[in-house]
């Protein structure tokens, strides 16, 4: 992920709560959202990344946290 990645609001929101270690159900319930809904923002986030996992978000969100 890069730091011009330009992200949607929403999609702020998911990454934060895939680093906390929440599930798509979980961040679905957290925001309101459907299940669905949270599953394409995972999928956009990766997407515009180019990260294959959630767990490549997680850590990059975790060492970007840590640098802000």
């Amino acid at each position: 992920m890069t730091c011009c990645l330009t992200r949607a609001r929403r999609e702020e929101d998911v990454v934060r709560l895939l680093a906390e270690g929440l599930r798509n159900r979980e961040i679905a319930a957290r925001l309101v959202l459907s299940p669905r809904t949270v599953e394409t923002h995972v999928q956009n986030i990766l997407n515009k990344t180019g990260f294959v996992s959630r767990a490549q978000v997680a850590a990059w969100h975790s060492r970007h946290d840590l640098e802000a």
